[in-house]
């Protein structure tokens, strides 16, 4: 492995030049970006942030400091180990920012970065209104980031997460024991709809749907996600398909789903002759689909 460091006399430097070098060393290592970092400038406050153990933003007083010999060789090594295997940096620092909050991550369960953040802060107007939702289910909750935020942010809401996966699921009981949510989200071991009981005014999910072809032209940073919670077969809709079949019964009638289709969008609209809604981010990232529970039925 190539060593790659910041210069010596960085460790006399200031928080502040040595985001700026990260930056350039990153910036300069021919990276993808979009884990939940879209720059070179995001991830090097990623890393910085993860080492400090701080939150955003960082303060003034913080960012004149100097960091310790101890924190100063995690920072090198952490750079070292992105720019020289590519992993992306949530899995090298373990944690990653949602809504605001800093979940655990690790390679068991995708990097959180669906822009279904945006909803849940925008109190999902203009689409939902947020007042008539009592239940909400989300199907395929990885680490547990959107129904985690969507328990902080809308504490009279009960929610019910699945997931097929019982590594993933090991992370979100992780990340609802940290942010004591043990007694406002359940999670079950589900395939889909499968052991999932009683109906919802919402259900949410960001489900795989990158089509093979797709995957296979991917950056190498995707090699590290696990491949199940990726990939969806030759159009990428496997499990749309099957979402889109199965949630009927589990929404009430005046109920919504909200779907992630991302790379699928405009196959899953071919394909599909339902009113989607397709909801539009001032931050980035589209594909995000809205539809009734009355034009599912």
């Amino acid at each position: 492995m190539k060593n790659i460091s910041l210069k010596t006399s960085t460790v006399n430097s200031s928080i502040a030049s040595i985001l700026e070098e990260l930056e350039l060393l990153l910036d300069s290592s021919d990276l993808f970006y979009g884990h939940g970092c879209v720059n070179a400038k995001d991830e090097a406050l990623a890393l910085i942030l993860s080492v400090l153990n701080s939150d955003y933003p960082l303060g003034k007083d913080l960012l004149a400091s100097k960091p310790s010999s101890d924190e100063f060789s995690r920072i090198n090594n952490h750079l070292s180990e992105r720019i020289n295997t590519r992993k992306p940096m949530s899995y090298i620092t373990g944690e990653a920012y949602f809504c605001g909050h800093r979940f655990f991550v690790d390679e068991r369960v995708l990097i959180p970065r669906s822009p279904i953040a945006e909803m849940i802060q925008n109190q999902m107007q203009p689409w939902i209104d947020i007042k008539k939702i009592r239940r909400v289910l989300e199907i395929g909750t990885g680490s547990g980031c959107i129904a985690l935020s969507m328990a902080i942010e809308f504490p009279e809401i009960e929610i019910v997460a699945s997931d097929i996966s019982e590594p993933a699921l090991e992370v979100a009981r992780m990340n609802r024991q940290d942010k004591n949510l043990l007694d406002r989200v359940e999670l079950i071991h589900s395939d889909l709809f499968e052991n999932i009981s009683g109906s919802f005014d919402l259900i949410v999910t960001n489900p795989p749907y990158v089509p093979d072809e797709v995957m296979r032209n991917l950056p190498i940073e995707y090699s590290f996600e696990p491949r199940k919670a990726l990939i969806a077969g030759n159009k990428g809709l496997d499990f749309i398909s099957r979402i889109l079949q199965d949630a009927p019964p589990f929404l009430n009638q005046e109920g919504v789903l909200v779907i992630e289709a991302g790379v699928a969008a405009e196959e899953l609209e071919r394909s599909r002759d339902l009113p989607f809604i397709w909801a539009t981010f001032e931050n980035g990232g589209d594909g995000v689909a809205v539809i009734e529970a009355q034009h599912l039925s």
